[in-house]
This record gives C-alpha cells, sequence and structure tokens, in this order.
C-alpha cells in the first residue's frame, strides 16, 4: 500500500491495468511528494507509458487508484479531468507542436483556449517563458524550422505557460546529443527551483536521471521494483535494477528440460508440410 505523508501530492495505490488480456501494470503502488523531481524508469514494456498515461486520466485501469491534488484521476467525471488539466503541464516526448503555428503561437494556444486573459497580457507571459527556455528572438520560427533541442524547450515552455503546480515530462533527453540534453536538465532543476513546481520524468537516461532526481522509481513488468534516493537505487541489490544501471540484458535463466519442453511446444503448434501443400 502507498504509504502517505502530508506532503503527497500523487498517491498511486494498488493499480492493475490490462491490454486484453495482457497485465501491464500490477498492484503498482508509489507515491510523489510535493515539490520533488520523481523520475520513473524502467526497460520497454515496464509499464512507464501506461503509468504516465493512467496518471493524465488518458487510460482507466483494471483496478486501483491514482490520487492527484486531492482528486481520484482513475474515476473522475470529463468536467472534473478538464480542470485537472489546467493546473498541470504536460510535455511530450516528441514536443507534440503544431505545425502550422508559429513559435509563440504554440506557446499562447493554452492560455488563449483556457483563460480569459487579453491579448497583450498573453503575449507578455508567452515572452516571460520563452525568455525562461532562452528562445527569445526565435518567436515566428515554424516548428519545422527549430532544432530538436529547441523543440524540447519549446514543449516545455508550452507545459509551463499557465504556472501549473505540477509537471510530467516524458523522455526528455530523448534524441539530444549530450551537451543538449545537460542543458535541458538544468532548465529542469530551475523549474523545481523557480516555480517549485512538483516534476515527474519518465525517461530511460541514467545520466540525466542521476542529475535531476530527488528520487527514482525503478518499474519491471508492472511493479515498483525500487522507490528511492539516487544513492539507494545504485546501493540495491536487486538484480532487476543492476540490470538497468549497468545496461545488463535481463534473460530468464532455462534448465535443459524446459527448452526442450518448449521446442516440442512449438513444433507441435507447426503445420505439416502435408498440411500446407494440400
Amino acid at each position: 500500500m502507498t504509504k502517505l505523508t502530508a506532503d503527497t501530492f500523487i498517491s498511486v495505490d494498488k493499480l492493475t491495468t490490462h491490454y486484453g488480456e495482457r497485465l501491464i501494470l500490477d498492484k503498482l503502488d508509489l507515491s510523489v511528494r510535493q515539490g520533488e523531481i520523481m523520475v520513473i524508469m524502467g526497460a520497454s514494456g515496464s509499464g512507464k507509458s501506461t503509468l504516465l498515461r493512467t496518471m493524465l486520466g488518458l487510460n482507466r485501469p483494471t483496478s486501483g487508484q491514482v490520487k492527484i491534488m486531492g482528486l481520484d484521476v482513475t474515476n473522475a467525471s470529463r468536467k472534473q479531468l478538464y480542470q485537472f488539466r489546467r493546473q498541470i503541464g504536460v510535455a511530450f516526448q516528441g514536443g507534440a507542436l503544431f505545425g502550422n503555428l508559429s513559435l509563440v503561437d504554440n506557446i499562447q494556444l493554452p492560455l488563449r483556449e483556457h483563460t480569459n486573459l487579453d491579448a497583450n497580457t498573453i503575449r507578455i507571459m508567452a515572452r516571460m517563458k520563452l525568455d525562461m527556455m532562452n528562445l527569445s528572438g526565435f518567436d515566428n520560427l515554424m516548428p519545422s524550422e527549430l532544432s530538436g533541442g529547441m523543440v524540447k524547450r519549446a514543449a516545455l515552455a508550452r507545459a509551463i505557460v499557465m504556472d501549473p503546480q505540477l509537471l510530467f515530462f516524458d523522455e526528455p533527453s530523448a534524441g539530444l546529443d549530450p551537451v543538449v540534453a545537460a542543458e535541458l536538465d538544468e532548465y529542469i532543476l530551475e523549474l523545481k527551483q523557480a516555480m517549485e513546481m512538483t516534476i515527474v520524468v519518465v525517461t530511460h537516461e541514467l545520466e540525466s536521471a542521476f542529475r535531476i532526481a530527488d528520487r527514482i522509481t525503478v518499474l519491471d513488468r508492472g511493479k515498483v521494483a525500487i522507490c528511492g534516493t539516487i544513492d539507494e537505487v545504485k546501493a540495491s541489490n536487486d538484480e532487476r535494477v543492476q540490470n538497468l544501471l549497468n545496461r545488463r540484458a535481463s534473460r530468464e535463466q532455462v534448465t535443459p528440460d524446459e527448452y526442450l519442453e518448449l521446442l516440442t511446444r512449438v513444433q507441435a503448434t507447426r503445420p505439416h508440410r502435408g498440411d500446407i501443400d494440400g
């Protein structure tokens, strides 16, 4: 069960999700404290993306609960989810900028859609966020004219333009060279300090995780393998965690008898040549 404290901002309690008959999240428990950067890691298929989508209210789980800022996201109405999403920011992996809008128009869009602010105030707020992300002077460029790092920073600027209490960032360093990735990590740390945000980052980049995280959660087959500080994760004796940290392939050991049984089962399911030719 999730251990709740006075500063718990997100609580995930026995979250279970299936895609068809396939189990993705298996009674997963997790808590995120207010004002911390929580990094979620795990191998491909561990459930990272499903957990993120459930936190955003995009996935309905089989069972369990996600509470964010007091709202039960897993059972919220459409109106409640709309209000909730106005209080959070989301920076998607690919940036998700609108290709037919200029950089500044992309940043202004949430303010135009969700507030009654006048045009001048919207323009000022958007420029402030562009300044924070070192994108001043590029206002009128189209997304296709931006570098990969600029797209990531633009997505981050749009995600924080309404000064959210909570920021979700999906794979911030994906596709970036090490120098640009490090710069983006610094922006994330500055956001935490300057705006006192709670930040949840999904990433597979170890260097980035160790630079920005207050705590790291490692998922394995839909469960939490470990959740702790950087030092606690590094010191873990869990083989699954060490495989991830040391980039070792995780393969189940199969006995000779099990291997023979597997081969026999595969052969039994293959059609005979006569069945194919006939």
